[in-house]
């Protein structure tokens, strides 16, 4: 049985003492967390799984935007349960290394994937020297655990990319995209677009959008002529496209699921924010142009786990998944409240997939967290913001003013250089205490797993 050092042990006698004297003083205001969950999330030790929750573009202000609409102001969301919290920086790097304080999700994802900092755009890559570097799911392969990653965005964007895959630039997606990317062609001697190398690393479970780019014909290799779902197929690939489907694929092969030509439709729909604002709104909690055969994030989530938890039945070794709630993000991008809440509220419900599953396996390490900040802001309902609000009713029955002016109207709103939160619980999980940098993420996940 692995005890932990005097170094832990030390660190987490202080840090629950700190946070018994918390949980006493805010148990009055809807603390949930004990003494017991405390001692269980100041620990040690080895995990045996990992859980990776991102909320791209969720910054503090969409969660509680999230949570003020949901279940009320002083209600509190499944990812506000984590026994431990703290929050990171997200800066980007020049090529030179010199801070850019703005991120984009490329360099952002690059950081935890790999620990190291890169420039905006590029995945899993140097800043300077435009090298590849080792990410932590390909450590993880290489140390016997099953791999996941789970999207509501093209399989092929940002966040998942930056996992199985390294290219010059994010835009790299499928064999027809690599115009920014010329080095990384197959023809070139390069492992090819995003798209592909996803599928040539074997990753056990790939959930999410993007058909459009599998779609596409690879141009150059051993699979020239196929489409990059082919090409999967050939490397035993158990390819799925809706809720049914899914469902249906068995455990011992990889499974792809493209659950829609782009990205995943989002859950709500509402009016956008507006200059001047909009009539006080409420959101409407289905979308049509949603298909009924879509999965929720939560479903494909608790697929994921199943499958990987099924390969793994007979070993030692577990397994790491990365779950995105991508769209928190493109809706905050669009300005548009209700598509973000719902993709908030959407995401939350896969955060409490992971704690349900780490409830019953304490070995298992979960962490949610963001990639960085972004544009919505509560502001009083009396302000007159100078670019685009919205006015919505909450689930409390009372209104609140969200605000967007990160941009000029009419252009995409742009993300935030603020540090975001990070919680966690389980095997390591104090490490994401105080303050830390988005970077100290990959050592945590690497060193809860022990990879080598």
């Amino acid at each position: 049985m692995h005890r932990p050092s005097r170094r832990h042990l030390t660190v987490a006698t202080a840090l629950l003492a700190s946070t018994t004297a918390v949980v006493a003083f805010t148990s009055g205001a809807g603390a949930t967390d004990t003494r017991q969950q405390a001692e269980n999330a100041i620990q040690g030790g080895k995990a045996k799984n990992v859980i990776l929750l991102i909320g791209d573009g969720m910054g503090d202000s969409e969660i509680t935007l999230a949570r003020d609409y949901t279940v009320g102001a002083n209600g509190r969301l499944n990812m506000d349960r984590f026994p431990l919290t703290g929050a990171y920086t997200t800066y980007s790097v020049h090529a030179d290394g010199t801070p850019d304080y703005v991120t984009d999700s490329a360099a952002s994802g690059s950081g935890w994937a790999t620990g190291v900092k890169t420039v905006n755009g590029r995945i899993s890559k140097t800043p300077g020297s435009d090298k590849a570097v080792r990410t932590i799911l390909e450590l993880a392969q290489r140390n016997g655990y099953a791999t996941g990653s789970v999207t509501t965005a093209e399989l092929t964007d940002a966040t998942p990319a930056v996992l199985a895959s390294h290219v010059t630039d994010r835009s790299c997606q499928g064999p027809a995209d690599m115009a920014k990317c010329s080095k990384d062609a197959i023809a070139a001697g390069g492992p090819g677009s995003i798209a592909e190398q996803s599928v040539n690393h074997k990753v056990d479970v790939l959930f999410g959008g993007g058909k459009q780019r599998f779609d596409q014909k690879v141009t150059d290799g051993r699979y020239k002529g196929l489409t990059v779902t082919e090409q999967a197929k050939k490397l035993g690939y158990q390819v799925v496209t809706d809720s049914a489907s899914m469902k249906g694929a068995k455990a011992g092969k990889p499974v792809l699921g493209l659950f829609a030509p782009g990205n995943v439709p989002v859950e709500w729909t509402g009016k956008p924010a507006a200059v001047g604002g909009t009539d006080a709104q409420r959101c409407v909690t289905s979308n049509p142009a949603r298909p009924s055969g879509t999965p929720s994030l939560a479903d494909s989530a608790t697929k994921a786990i199943q499958l990987l938890e099924a390969k793994q039945k007979h070993s030692k070794k577990g397994f790491f998944l990365q779950i995105e709630g991508a769209s928190i993000d493109k809706q905050d991008h669009a300005a548009d409240p209700c598509g973000q809440i719902g993709e908030t509220a959407a995401f939350d419900r896969a955060v409490k997939v992971a704690r349900d599953y780490a409830a019953k396996h304490p070995d298992t390490l979960v962490v949610t967290t963001a990639d960085h900040g972004h544009s919505s802001q509560i502001v009083p309902l009396e302000a007159t913001p100078p670019g685009l609000s919205s006015t919505l009713v909450t689930n409390e029955g009372q209104r609140l003013k969200v605000n967007y002016s990160t941009n000029t109207p009419g252009q995409s709103q742009e993300h935030t250089g603020t540090e975001v939160r990070i919680a966690a619980q389980g095997p390591l999980a104090y490490r994401v205490l105080g303050v830390t940098n988005q970077t100290d993420l990959f050592t945590t996940v690497r060193e809860a797993l022990r990879l080598k």
